[in-house]
Order: structure tokens, then C-alpha cells, then sequence
């Protein structure tokens, strides 16, 4: 199975829908229940699989949901192999994406900027000055 196959694509998207089901069925504390499952890559040998997580929360709650996802990585592991039918049950990796905040802490500071730029200009306006 080549890297990018259509395959690949499809097994991907399916084991990212089970895993966020699973996810929620963890019952380890240390998970937020604001964890999300952005992206999964299945090798194509389907020996490991990295599983990239965004938690909505401090720095704090997205380490120790990556902490509780780890412990509970054989759990996981166990119930993706028993709701789908692979060759191999991969070992998953979890990795912190922080990319979601980094987009969202962008827009807030484009919108601080955009309000700035229109104050200045409502205030030469009502200096009668023109631009």
C-alpha cells in the first residue's frame, strides 16, 4: 500500500471515527472530555499509527490528557481491533496539536488590530481631517 492510496486515505478516516468514539469511552480522569481527534496517519504496513489530539483547555489539561491517552493506550488498542476488522492493530502514538489554538489566538489578534485601525480612523474623522 503506497503512502497516499486511496487505501490509505479511507483507513485512515476510519480509524480517526473510532478512535474519537473511544476516546470517549475512556474513563480515565486525566482525559478531557474536550479532546478531540484532529488527524490520524496509519503507517502503511499498519504497524504504528500516529494520532494527532487538540484538547480544548489549558496546557495543562492537553498534558494530561496525552498522559491518560498514553496509559491508556492499551485499552485503545484493544477496542480499535475489536470494532474493526485489520490485518494488524497498529501501536498509536498521541501527539499534542496545538494548532487549532495557534489559529484561533491569530484571529484574535487580527480582530485587536482591525478594532484599532477603526478607532483611529473614527477619531480623524471626527477631526474633520480627511484621509
Amino acid at each position: 500500500m503506497r503512502k497516499n492510496s486511496i487505501k490509505n486515505i479511507r483507513l485512515n478516516s476510519e480509524v480517526q471515527k473510532e478512535l474519537s468514539a473511544i476516546i470517549r469511552d475512556v474513563k480515565d480522569p486525566r482525559v478531557s472530555p474536550w479532546t478531540s481527534v484532529i488527524e490520524v496517519y496509519v503507517a502503511p504496513d499498519l504497524k504504528t499509527c500516529k494520532v494527532w489530539i487538540s484538547v480544548l483547555g489549558s496546557d495543562e489539561d492537553r498534558d494530561n490528557t496525552i498522559r491518560g491517552l498514553q496509559s491508556a493506550a492499551g485499552f485503545i488498542r484493544h477496542e480499535l481491533a475489536h470494532r474493526m476488522n485489520l490485518r494488524n492493530t497498529p501501536e498509536l502514538t498521541f501527539i499534542s496539536d496545538t494548532s487549532t489554538e495557534y489559529g484561533v489566538d491569530m484571529i484574535h489578534k487580527i480582530d485587536e488590530i482591525v478594532a484599532e485601525d477603526e478607532a483611529r480612523h473614527v477619531d480623524t474623522d471626527e477631526d474633520g481631517s480627511e484621509d
